[in-house]
């Protein structure tokens, strides 16, 4: 719970640094964050040190730095499914469902990877296909923890579905360490997705990509609508074992 607060929190500095045109002090960004300025200083200097926030020598004002745009740019997909795609067709043989890897692009979820259901039923290579942010189990998971992912895309990106906001199905993806879509995308079909997260200075996980399975909506969910606790588990074990690989720069 308190690494999920902590990656929280981290978000939010860095969407309020996203929103100003200028550096921020300390104190200010205490203020509009309502937190102390001794947990914002610790937040701040973290962000220094990867590169995300940079602290100006004569102000002490704080700003977003360069790491977040080559973060993206530094990411190679290829190598990203390399990494995933043992843990990928284990998933799909596991589950008997088809596995996503996807990748933020722009202000959509790219998928670089498709895994077919092993059922040898009649299905479509996706790979290459763009799913929107907000009602998509991967976007929900890019936008909870990813840096990357800046405050205006994720204003534009709507809401999941017209009974719950972006921002409580966000903080939900946050607080759980994964996200649930119910037929947003393919009438029928639910999608559970985990973070792929890659530690920097092995102080700061950040999200840099999604592994998910799709299915038909009574395989993914439980009788009360929430997704079964069995498939959970290994969904957010396979993207754990994959981000265990990506400790070092891709």
């Amino acid at each position: 719970m308190a690494t999920i607060q902590s990656i929280e929190r981290a978000a939010a500095v860095l969407h309020v640094l996203g929103a100003v045109h200028e550096p921020v002090a300390l104190g200010e960004l205490s203020r509009l964050l309502d937190l102390p300025k001794p947990t914002v200083h610790g937040i701040v200097r973290t962000l220094c040190e990867v590169g995300f926030v940079t602290q100006e020598p004569d102000t002490g004002r704080y700003a977003l730095g360069s790491g977040l745009a080559t973060l993206r740019e530094g990411l190679d997909p290829h190598l990203l499914r390399s990494r995933a795609v043992n843990w990928a067709d284990g998933l799909a043989a596991r589950t008997g469902m088809e596995v996503e890897l996807g990748v933020l692009t722009g202000r959509t979820v790219e998928l670089v990877h498709h895994v077919f259901r092993p059922d040898g039923s009649p299905q479509r290579l996706r790979v290459g296909e763009l799913q929107p942010l907000a009602t998509s189990a991967l976007g929900l998971v890019l936008l909870a923890f990813s840096p990357a992912v800046s405050a205006s895309a994720a204003r534009e990106a709507g809401d999941p579905t017209p009974r719950v906001s972006l921002a409580r199905a966000v903080q939900l993806a946050r607080r759980q360490g994964w996200a649930c879509v119910d037929s947003t995308l393919r009438p029928g079909v639910a999608t559970l997705a985990a973070p792929l997260r890659r530690h920097l200075g092995h102080r700061l996980g950040v999200g840099v990509g999604a592994l998910g399975v799709s299915g038909p909506r009574d395989r993914v969910l439980g009788p009360s609508g929430e997704p079964r606790d069995d498939l959970v588990t290994q969904v957010v074990a396979a993207a754990h074992a994959v981000s265990s690989t990506l400790q070092e720069r891709l």
